[in-house]
């Protein structure tokens, strides 16, 4: 029997009860099945799944995280697009990205994306406008980072919420709040930076599948960024990961120095949008790839 179209398959929006179907196909492609990561980005956002014609779980399936006012969003960023396997290399997964295009209307859009899948997303209206590196590995740096005088790091308070919301705005150039104010459950550390009495930094640390990953990392600098990093290697025993702008090239270096080498580069693609808002030299890296 052959597999309908997926024009004839309904798409249709993914909710929290969906986790199970959705990290079944993680595991399908072969991917970590990430059950945290995918709770977040579907209680943050939403997503769009396409139900299997065989009764297997899900055809296929991506989140969706939009940022800015909830009635008119900056962008909205494309993460965890799969497809199953028994269904790959058919066309699935280009016709799924046309509906989310079409389902965005004006709203520009964004995703990390792999070598191999840049040339499909180029040809559905996606440019490349920069690069994240994948720093991974047991962090091996000194167990405390030489900090200039009047830097301090802290775990983060309930009060420290409204700060590290302005802070990120300021940076990312948008309003990020259902992410942001879920990273005190999410992450199982979340600290800031300050000097002088201001906010200068922040950076959580939450559990993936076989490492943990430091995102978001904001920092006025170099020096704070490496600082936040040191502090939040403390006390882990896994594999640590960190996706960083390739701009930030001597904090790469400085990762590669310490365990940490460049293991894989994704492109950052945007449609009907030049680049990303906010200022990309205190943005070291974001919460995670599958929002942008």
């Amino acid at each position: 029997m052959s597999t309908p179209a997926l024009s004839a398959l309904p798409v249709r929006p993914l909710t929290l009860r969906d986790l199970p179907a959705c990290t079944s196909l993680a595991y399908d492609r072969g991917w970590s099945p990430d059950e945290h990561k995918w709770r977040l980005l579907l209680a943050a956002g939403h997503g769009v799944g396409v139900d299997a014609p065989d009764g297997g779980g899900l055809l296929g399936a991506c989140t969706l995280t939009d940022f800015g006012p909830h009635e008119a969003p900056a962008f909205t960023a494309i993460g965890m697009m799969l497809i199953a396997d028994r269904y790959a290399r058919q066309g699935f997964g280009r016709r799924l990205l046309e509906h989310v295009i079409r389902y965005s209307g004006s709203v520009p859009l964004t995703l990390y994306a792999s070598a191999g899948a840049v040339p499909l997303y180029r040809k559905l209206g996606f440019s490349s406008v920069g690069q994240a590196a994948k720093a991974t590995g047991r962090f091996t740096g000194p167990a405390s980072s030489p900090a200039r005088p009047g830097l301090s790091l802290s775990p983060a308070r309930a009060g420290d919420l409204p700060r590290i919301l302005r802070l990120d705005a300021e940076v990312f150039g948008t309003d990020r709040t259902p992410l942001i104010t879920r990273l005190p459950a999410f992450a199982d550390r979340l600290l800031v930076a300050e000097e002088g009495g201001e906010l200068t930094g922040f950076a959580a640390r939450w559990p993936s599948t076989g490492s943990e990953v430091v995102g978001p990392l904001v920092a006025r600098d170099g020096d704070t960024a490496r600082a936040l990093i040191t502090a939040l290697a403390v006390g882990s025993h896994r594999p640590l990961r960190v996706d960083v702008d390739v701009r930030h090239t001597a904090l790469l270096d400085w990762l590669g120095g310490s365990g940490m080498p460049v293991t894989e580069v994704s492109d950052l693609m945007t449609r009907d949008l030049p680049a990303l808002p906010g200022d990309w030299t205190r943005r070291f890296a974001p919460l995670t790839v599958a929002a942008a």
